[in-house]
């Protein structure tokens, strides 16, 4: 395991080494979730890319820190750890709340991001009043008042079936995050909103859903990939919110054809 001290926030992270001539692809992960969530995209990408995972503070091994934050907090955590890694150029892969740490790192620290990949997000994700009754609710009766209610939105039917064990750990993975990490960091969605930020990214951009999603549905995702100039769009099927968990290999799939397509049009510029 790899930690570093980052805005007084120690930072759980880790570099899988790749190709020097390949972009670092960076993976921000979602709410209520670790890097772990990536594990069946990284099998499938290693040693083509190098890679970089790491938990937002007050989530997985990483510190909670001093709520309140907000996006733009998470955003710096995240520059600061490429900074301390000497990283500059590259993927910034966010799902959920990582998509919203995407766009900010890229309004502040733009020469760090070479292209976005905003997978299951948005520039406005929910609404006060939706996300301050939750952050209500896990702070009266904790993570495991919710659990059912967010397991319908991140994962389809068939992968909520009993039989699938890997539901269960998914479910524990929500469940055991600490409250006071996990409702700071809805307070901090619920505060962002980058929907003018939008119409100013001019780096290539990759926006993606699944095609079963409760939390940010397909339009509101193809909604804000036409709001990025140049925007590609694409649904993954048979996922909810969290494609790289029930969909990996179609996600894999259009992130690697993503990256090849751009770096190709970068060469030939």
């Amino acid at each position: 395991m790899q930690f570093a001290r980052v805005n007084d926030v120690t930072i759980h992270y880790q570099v899988i080494g790749g190709p020097v001539d390949k972009p670092v692809i960076v993976f921000a992960n979602s709410l209520g979730t670790d890097f772990r969530i990536w594990r069946d995209v990284i099998v499938r990408l290693a040693g083509d890319f190098p890679i970089i995972l790491y938990d937002k503070r007050g989530h997985g091994l990483s510190d909670i820190g001093k709520p309140p934050y907000s996006i733009e907090d998470h955003a710096a955590d995240l520059a600061g750890l490429l900074d301390l890694l000497n990283v500059r150029n590259a993927v910034i892969c966010g799902l959920s709340v990582g998509g919203l740490i995407a766009q900010a790192i890229y309004q502040t620290r733009p020469e760090l991001v070479k292209a976005l990949i905003l997978c299951d997000t948005a520039s406005k994700i929910g609404s006060a009043d939706m996300w301050n009754a939750r952050i209500a609710a896990v702070e009266e009766h904790g993570i495991a008042s919710i659990v059912d209610a967010v397991m319908e939105k991140w994962f389809t039917p068939a992968f909520r079936s009993p039989d699938n064990i890997a539901f269960h750990g998914y479910r524990n993975m929500l469940a055991r995050q600490p409250i006071e990490g996990y409702a700071a960091t809805c307070a901090s969605i619920r505060d962002a909103d980058y929907t003018e930020a939008a119409a100013r990214i001019v780096v290539p951009t990759l926006c993606i859903v699944g095609d079963q999603d409760g939390s940010t549905p397909p339009d509101l995702v193809r909604n804000t990939a036409e709001l990025i100039p140049g925007a590609r769009f694409e649904i993954v099927k048979d996922a909810g919110h969290i494609p790289c968990v029930e969909q990996p290999e179609a996600l894999t799939d259009l992130i690697r054809d993503f990256i090849n397509t751009t770096n190709t049009a970068g060469e030939a510029q």
